[in-house]
């Protein structure tokens, strides 16, 4: 619903001429309000103008974006191209613009409210990811540098010191470029401060050196995702040399972690980097999938002084023990978020399991328990653990072998689950080839019968339909669920994974 102030902004941006000529007389006060209502519109060169006259002392892109009182839509999910980049180059064009020093007022700019989405509804239906965001704030910032000597006869632009809030993404693609911006922050006026870092496609030793560079004690968030081979003595340097007092979440690679081949001295530095985690005080969220972690979790996670809210162990071939300190520990009745995939759980550690599901039950919002091998005679035990979570908001269960029936009557009981936004299902067992083993690869994940499973699809949707519960979406992304950060740079990924393949053909045919 949108307001009449609103509806009146939309009229004053379409005619993109008029407003940029007529803002000179807006009032201050009715400058988001125009921002929100361009960017509805994609009125490119309105939104630049719009930053480039900024009055207030801050810009938050979130707030701008998100639930307002004239317009209730949230629009921060719309990563689209043509505004994101009138924004930020607005942005430098506000450092550049002659106008008086006075009215410049800006300090602050926080672009971490942008949400990467997989569906964009803007219409040139070309987006701006978190990896192109920071490589146009990086170009624009080193392009200030270079006009600001030609703009010295303006005294104010000297003046100008603006912090700018960013998640960044840095590949072996956009590395040179990302440091060079953050090696020459401090004579920019565009300050770049880095409040989330992901790392991905990087040589270690390229990772060590930019990640002092982002100033390691504002980071909140520090993702070091694919292709970066970190491994735990790496991992006891990096904190052992680097102090970060604000971090909340931390991803860890793939394999960082491998009980399997430990030694005395690595049982000691495994204890010494949950030391250095538990002086991470603010830390809340923790990922380690496919490292293998077997009987060491709560060696690891012990001294952690704040509540784990997000833990993803997936395939990480925890024991019992493991099992029975996470449902014991004071991170369960915290867990908003759990990945126990690649477990078997209801064989291993049922009874633990249900323990840790009901602690976590009145927080609990994500559940992932994909390839857990749950199998038809399972599902009533399921659903008798999930009836407590109901505050669940999305449960993936990708990979387990269950059948039609077995789904639907999943799905009955889901409906009530007053909270349930998504829901991930696996293709039915009975729409495989009979013989098909678990888990299944990925050259027969593919083979099973289309039409059947439109048909059973469709089942489950009218169940949810006749439920009145069509705010539900139900689907089955066979390669996993869309990630953002993925799309936007799996061409880098793909060549880097065929050069490691060229690279490892060439040693063994030597």
């Amino acid at each position: 619903m949108k307001s009449l102030r609103f509806i009146s902004a939309e009229a004053f941006v379409s005619n993109a001429e008029f407003a940029r000529k007529s803002l000179s007389n807006v009032a201050h006060d009715l400058f988001p309000l125009l921002f929100k209502a361009s960017y509805l519109l994609e009125q490119g060169e309105v939104i630049h103008d719009l930053v480039e006259n900024w009055p207030l002392a801050d810009f938050n892109i979130g707030k701008l974006l998100g639930t307002t009182v004239d317009y209730r839509e949230d629009l921060s999910h719309r990563t689209c191209s043509v505004c994101l980049e009138s924004c930020l180059t607005g942005l430098r064009d506000y450092v550049l613009n002659h106008s008086s020093p006075y009215v410049k007022r800006l300090k602050v700019v926080d672009l971490t409210g942008i949400k990467d989405a997989e569906v964009q509804f803007c219409e040139c239906k070309k987006t701006m990811g978190r990896w192109a965001r920071t490589q146009l704030l990086s170009k624009l910032c080193l392009e200030l540098l270079v006009s600001l000597p030609q703009t010295q006869c303006n005294p104010g632009t000297s003046e100008i010191s603006i912090d700018v809030l960013i998640d960044l993404f840095v590949t072996e693609r956009n590395y040179d470029l990302v440091v060079q911006a953050l090696l020459k922050k401090c004579y920019c006026p565009l300050r770049i401060c880095c409040v989330a870092f992901r790392s991905d496609n990087l040589a270690l030793q390229k990772f060590f050196y930019i990640i002092k560079l982002t100033d390691p004690s504002l980071l909140r968030k520090l993702e070091i995702v694919h292709n970066v081979r970190l491994e735990m003595e790496d991992l006891e340097i990096l904190f052992n040399s680097i102090h970060f007092p604000l971090l909340m979440s931390l991803t860890l690679p793939a394999r960082t972690f491998n009980v399997q081949r430990f030694t005395a001295t690595d049982e000691q530095m495994l204890t010494n980097i949950g030391e250095k985690m538990g002086e991470m005080t603010q830390l809340t969220e923790l990922s380690m999938s496919f490292s293998i972690l077997t009987g060491r979790i709560q060696k690891l996670l012990s001294p952690l002084k704040a509540p784990l809210k997000m833990l993803d162990v997936s395939n990480c071939s925890l024991n019992h023990a493991d099992m029975a300190y996470l449902a014991s520990s004071f991170h369960a009745n915290h867990l908003e978020a759990l990945d126990l995939s690649g477990h078997n759980i209801p064989d291993l550690y049922p009874s633990t399991f249900f323990k840790l599901l009901s602690h976590s039950s009145s927080v609990l919002r994500s559940l992932t328990l994909e390839d857990c091998n749950i199998q038809d005679t399972q599902v009533n035990m399921l659903i008798l653990g999930l009836s407590p979570c109901q505050k669940l908001q999305e449960f993936k269960f990708l990979g387990n072998p269950l059948s039609s029936q077995a789904l639907k009557h999943l799905f009955r009981f889901l409906c009530e689950l007053p909270m349930l936004k998504n829901v991930e299902f696996p293709v039915p067992r009975d729409c495989y080839p009979i013989g098909i083993t678990y888990p299944i690869d990925d050259a027969n994940l593919c083979r099973f019968d289309h039409q059947k499973y439109e048909s059973v699809a469709e089942e489950l949707n009218l169940i949810l339909l006749q439920a009145n519960r069509e705010d539900v979406k139900a689907s089955t992304p066979l390669f996993g669920s869309y990630d953002a950060a993925i799309q936007e740079t799996n061409n880098e990924l793909g060549a880097y994974l065929i050069k490691s393949f060229k690279e490892t053909l060439e040693k063994f045919t030597a």
